[in-house]
């Protein structure tokens, strides 16, 4: 599991001791990667139940509880067509929308047929900076259960909330006019790693043909980066193979749609033990850096994380199945043509760096010149680590528009296979509450950072090594004053 970031004031403790202790060149010093892990909310799981392993997908009891983002929005979040269900902790800045083609059921945060790895009880399962809007003939489901009992979570809205909502107890539906503000920071950061990882210098090629693109690494690397300036489709835009070759045990995979309008369509992964994409899924992201409209089709239970670097692009995913983390700057819309889920699988890769322009060397200071005082105070980072607030609002009206009790959807069978059927579309059997659950408390682990790029030490690293440099030439002359006088 990823440790969160010491905090800034500790982190400067431990370089400032290292540049004394090495006497290492500034320049050095600042040259830093501005990528690499992400950080809890993002990225790898969180919380004291992870899971040791993630199954396939499956509709079993759960097997972990994920305290991290699965599916973030900068914008809004829609789901349209037949798409059935999201996995995990969702939060979108934006609106959220259940608009159906025909209605139905939509389940957010549990799942029937996924990993099966849920948020925290009690936790905020859908976070929306906005309003949520559950049209005519549709339902929004929030929580489920396995054999063992509820995993029940809140959905927390800053806007109005109209049409039928039903959350699982003892999740609420809290109004609070503060639901995203954790979170804006986590929008700044999807959209700078996306850049940063845009601009690696790619370590393979991809060779595309009428029916399959082959992705050709170095055999060496740990960070694979793969640049696709067009599309991954057919010459007629329909459905290709994804193969994978020369890539390292463990290495992190990186591709990257150039362009501004990129399609993927591919019938590739069946989220099955054996299955290559599916054996790279931990460490393999899809990055649409700039793109403002990106497209996810096909009839795969598609592996891998996504994240769109442009606040103002909208990403559409209709596919029966994506498995991995789903990182927006901008807008979702969830679509497909029968029960289209997303899952909730964990990013743990190392992606690539971005380097920090370094700063010129200070001048050494004359020896008869006073010591200089280093910078007192370094800038404030454009956006501090959100604190997620420690007590829910108490909402004007518990459950708004809610019914009394979950309806009870079918619990489908599993379905694991991927090829070209669909999931069967459903949400787990809903009961009442089972005696002895804690009271939910308001959590689901809110805003942390993406570690930091260390060019906001930079004004305290030059204080640093402009002072040392002082010190070492008062040394000198102490020295001389001495041999005059002994």
């Amino acid at each position: 599991m990823e440790r969160p970031p010491a905090p800034r004031g500790r982190r400067n403790t431990r370089i400032a001791v290292a540049v004394a202790a090495a006497v290492l060149p500034l320049a050095a010093v600042l040259t830093v990667g501005s990528a690499a892990p992400l950080a809890p909310p993002l990225g790898a799981c969180s919380g004291p139940d992870c899971p040791a392993t993630w199954p396939p997908v499956n509709n079993g009891d759960f097997t972990g509880r994920d305290a991290s983002i699965n599916v973030f929005t900068g914008g809004n979040y829609t789901v349209a067509g037949r798409a059935a269900e999201a996995e995990g902790k969702i939060v979108t800045l934006g609106d959220f929308t259940v608009d159906k083609n025909g209605g139905g059921n939509f389940n957010a945060g549990v799942v029937g047929v996924g990993s099966r790895v849920v948020p925290p009880n009690g936790s905020d399962f859908l976070t929306v900076g906005g309003n949520v809007t559950v049209l005519p003939g549709n339902s929004l489901l929030i929580g489920g259960s396995d054999s063992q009992g509820q995993a029940f979570g809140n959905l927390r809205y800053a806007g109005a909330l109209t049409g039928t909502v039903a959350i699982d107890p003892t999740g609420q539906a809290i109004q609070d006019a503060n639901a995203a503000a954790p979170y804006r920071s986590v929008l700044t950061q999807i959209e700078d790693v996306s850049a940063c990882v845009g601009r690696a210098t790619a370590t393979g090629t991809v060779a595309l043909t009428a029916s399959e693109a082959t992705f050709t690494g170095d055999g060496t690397s740990m960070k694979q980066v793969f640049n696709v300036t067009g599309n991954l489709t057919s010459p007629t835009g329909g459905q290709i193979g994804l193969v994978f070759a020369g890539i390292p045990a463990g290495a992190t995979v990186v591709v990257n749609m150039l362009s501004a309008d990129p399609v993927v369509n591919t019938y590739t992964g069946t989220g099955l033990p054996g299955d290559q994409t599916t054996e790279m899924r931990s460490k393999l992201m899809w990055n649409f850096p700039t793109a403002t409209s990106a497209q996810i089709n096909g009839s795969a239970q598609f592996q891998g994380s996504v994240m769109a670097g442009n606040p103002a692009g909208t990403t559409t995913i209709a596919m029966p199945g994506l498995n991995g983390r789903v990182y927006l700057a901008g807008n979702l819309v969830q679509t497909g043509n029968g029960g289209y889920e997303i899952h909730s699988y964990p990013f743990d890769g190392d992606l690539p760096d971005c380097e920090v322009t370094p700063s010129p060397t200070p001048t050494s200071p004359s020896p008869t010149s006073p010591t200089p005082t280093p910078t007192t105070t370094s800038p404030a980072p454009t956006s501090p680590t959100p604190t997620q607030t420690t007590t829910s609002p108490a909402p004007t009206s518990p459950t708004p528009t809610q019914t009394t009790t979950s309806p009870a959807p079918t619990s489908p069978t599993a379905t694991s296979s991927s090829s070209s059927a669909a999931p069967t579309s459903g949400g787990p059997t809903t009961g009442g509450p089972t005696t002895g659950h804690p009271a939910p408390t308001h959590g689901g682990g809110g805003g942390g950072q993406l570690p930091s790029t260390g060019s906001d030490n930079a004004p305290l690293l030059l204080g640093i090594g402009a002072g040392l440099l002082a010190l070492g030439g008062l040394a000198v002359v102490a020295a001389r004053r001495r041999g005059r006088h002994s």
